[in-house]
């Protein structure tokens, strides 16, 4: 039995030599349920209701809402979204375009997510929670480039929690597109029961568009849901991959923790390349918000009859200041080189709304060294200024009214 191989939807664009497909978003969906429900566009509205709330600015406030009780509709469904990778795959982006609002922080540099943080994004009568985690990465990393131990535990927690494991792949990596991150691979094989979702992002970059189906033969083991893909070009005649295909897992049960992994299931992880049960397949660039509409209807009519978690004015989990100094750091390391941006501290001084309804921020950061401290600050005040501004900017969206956000910087002692 072959994988049906779907394009929804293509877009037309033209071109000198006449109208030519653009292949994203690409999907296999494997699921003829699903695929059914997809097409006819039975419970996938999307754009049902307001534009997703506004984050109060008021730290009690959020907490306020955090605890109200839901208002659950009459058939409430929901779904718990874990979002996983490598460092800078476009996990935030992702989830920043599912929720419709800019709430995670973002940058091209890596570890721009910290730790994990919860989106809620409610359409109609389902909830889907985001679980936007960090990049996976290894406890030597971790202890040599002095980052937070979250980065090692809040992605894998994130999944053991999950009714839903979204996988990041970014597909312009030529030298690490063709295998899946070993911790990510890890993290799949201690979570067996939990169903996976791969997303192959930045399709975008990719020139060779053709290259993507040789990537998702790669990173499935030519296997999408117990079904071969059939991709001539990956599978040569006659040759046969390496190992079995794993057999199914039994069905989860609520109970069920992760599976300690053995040295040999280890040594066997380390040979492979991809992981072949994922449910589906997606091809996309997260920064296209036409893009990401399949995966958002495939979300909805996956959740399942449930009470939901959260008011439907819940945004984000993220405290007010939280979302400040994160927004602040994703512009710095935007902005800054190297290993600069990594060793600063914030330090909120100010936080104040006035009757005006301006938000007042005043925040200072501490540099380790003199030479970090006028790269920040830049010719004439300049840089510090647009990373102010920028940052601003993202905020006022963030929690619905102007902010006036002032950056100094101080050498630590």
């Amino acid at each position: 039995v072959y994988l049906q191989f779907m394009l929804l939807p293509a877009r037309i664009l033209e071109s000198s030599r006449g109208p030519a497909v653009h292949l994203a978003p690409v999907c296999f969906i494997s699921s003829e349920a699903i695929l059914d429900r997809l097409l006819r566009g039975k419970d996938t509205e999307t754009s049902d209701g307001p534009r997703p709330a506004s984050v109060p600015p008021d730290r009690a406030q959020q907490l306020s809402l955090l605890l109200k009780h839901p208002d659950q509709p009459e058939k409430p469904k929901v779904l718990k979204v874990a979002v996983i990778g490598a460092p800078n795959a476009g996990k935030s982006t992702l989830s920043n375009q599912l929720l419709g609002r800019k709430v995670f922080a973002v940058s091209k540099k890596v570890h721009t997510t910290r730790a994990r943080a919860l989106g809620v994004w409610t359409a109609g009568d389902t909830q889907i929670i985001l679980l936007d985690t960090p990049g996976f990465t290894t406890p030597a990393k971790v202890k040599r480039h002095h980052l937070e131990k979250s980065l090692l535990v809040d992605p894998s927690d994130s999944v053991q929690e999950a009714d839903l494991v979204v996988v990041l792949v970014d597909v312009s990596e030529k030298w690490s597109r063709g295998q899946l991150d070993f911790e990510v691979l890890k993290c799949l094989a201690r979570h067996p029961h939990i169903p996976a979702v791969l997303v192959l992002n930045k399709v975008d970059l990719l020139k060779n568009k053709s290259l993507l189906l040789d990537v998702t033969a790669e990173l499935t083991d030519g296997v999408v849901n117990g079904k071969k893909l059939r991709v001539r070009s990956v599978v040569k005649p006659g040759e046969e991959r390496k190992g079995p295909t794993p057999a199914a897992p039994p069905p989860r049960t609520e109970a069920q923790g992760p599976l300690e992994l053995s040295r040999e299931d280890v040594r066997e992880l380390r040979t492979r390349r991809g992981w072949p049960r994922f449910k589906d397949v997606f091809m996309l660039s997260s920064l296209d918000e036409e893009d990401v509409e399949t995966l958002k209807s495939y979300l909805l009519v996956g959740a399942k009859p449930g009470p939901w978690l959260y008011h439907s004015d819940v945004l984000t989990d993220q405290s007010p200041e939280d979302i400040c100094v994160n927004t602040i750091r994703g512009k710095l390391l935007e902005n800054l080189p190297e290993e600069v941006p990594y060793t600063m501290t914030q330090c909120i001084e100010v936080w104040r709304e006035s009757e005006s309804s301006l938000l007042d921020v005043a925040v200072k950061l501490y540099v380790k060294k003199d030479s970090h401290m006028r790269m920040v600050i830049g010719q004439g005040g300049q840089l510090i200024a647009k990373i102010a501004h920028e940052a601003a900017e993202d905020l006022s969206r963030i929690f619905n009214k102007e902010v006036k956000l002032k950056i100094s910087a101080k050498l630590k002692n």
